[in-house]
């Protein structure tokens, strides 16, 4: 199956989420881990501890999950692994087929220990250094306006991918979220929501913004984000302003991903230790299903 034939995730292009399709295990905690079902015949299936990342894929709309065991896709009929194992910490798709991310290598990969900044240009295939290689392990990376903004232990931001400026903003993110499409990015902190309008370079925390502890732009302007007890929060001025939208996720919040539909109605995928909730009602109510599609 090659990157250009994989099925679309938009849930008007798809039957949704089906008690009878593939499962994923999402099994953070766990002492038995069950296997998932892998379509990658060069690397055996394994079971999925960590997901550290959920994105749609800009281009194609695919979910990707970026994981301690490497990159995954969901088909009709199966989750595929993509590419090499790689533990996958931080994770950003770009357009045009390119992710950028950060991480550890794994089995038989020949990358330095941390990667540092590494690209693909085939959606996850196959994976080149390109910068900071055995020096950064980025947690939180997030495409910008200007080039990319990444949480090493220091926050750094670059325009050429290659050279890299220290940001002394005094935070210390635990996810941070941006688009190519505007110089707004937003960081989530013990202290609340923070806020920079030039591309990370300085930050400002909005009145009364909330504890989230996760955050994801689902258009330029439209933000969503879930606080530590699962509440569900969403923003429609980039995160200035946010309102609880009624629902709230059951299990741990790990990793979330959104999108504006073209009714306008925002979609939620939030991975949980056990499962992953699903909302495609702007966060009013979530559904905790297997992954997959009939």
């Amino acid at each position: 199956m090659t990157p250009n034939t994989r099925p679309s995730l938009r849930p008007r292009h798809r039957a949704l989420l089906t008690t009878a399709a593939v499962s994923l295990a999402f099994l953070t905690g766990c002492t038995q881990p069950a296997a998932l079902e892998t379509g990658n015949e060069t690397d055996p299936p394994g079971p999925i501890s960590h997901i550290h990342s959920i994105s749609v894929d800009p281009d194609s709309g695919h979910l990707i999950l970026a994981a301690h065991e490497g990159l995954f896709e969901v088909t009709p009929e199966q989750v595929d692994k993509i590419g090499p194992t790689i533990d996958l910490m931080g994770f950003a798709p770009a357009e045009n087929g390119t992710y950028y991310a950060s991480g550890h290598p794994g089995p038989g990969t020949d990358l330095p220990d941390p990667v540092g900044l590494i690209r693909s240009t085939d959606r996850g295939e196959t994976w080149q250094p390109v910068s900071l290689e055995g020096e950064s392990d980025f947690h939180a990376l997030t495409i910008t306006g200007n080039g990319l903004l990444g949480y090493d232990g220091t926050l750094k931001s670059t325009t050429d991918y290659n050279e890299w400026t220290t940001i002394d903003a005094g935070i210390q993110p635990r996810a941070l979220a941006g688009t190519a499409g505007s110089p707004v990015v937003l960081a989530t902190t013990e202290q609340g929501i923070q806020r920079s309008e030039d591309n990370g370079q300085t930050w400002t925390k909005p009145g009364d913004s909330p504890v989230l502890l996760l955050v994801a732009f689902a258009d330029d302007t439209t933000a969503a984000g879930v606080a530590p007890d699962g509440t569900a929060y969403i923003s429609d001025d980039a995160g200035k302003s946010w309102q609880p939208t009624g629902g709230t996720v059951t299990g741990a919040p790990a990793a979330l991903a959104a999108e504006t539909e073209a009714n306008g109605a925002v979609t939620f995928w939030v991975a949980t230790s056990t499962a992953v909730e699903y909302s495609e009602d702007g966060g009013a109510t979530f559904t905790s299903r297997s992954l997959g599609l009939n």
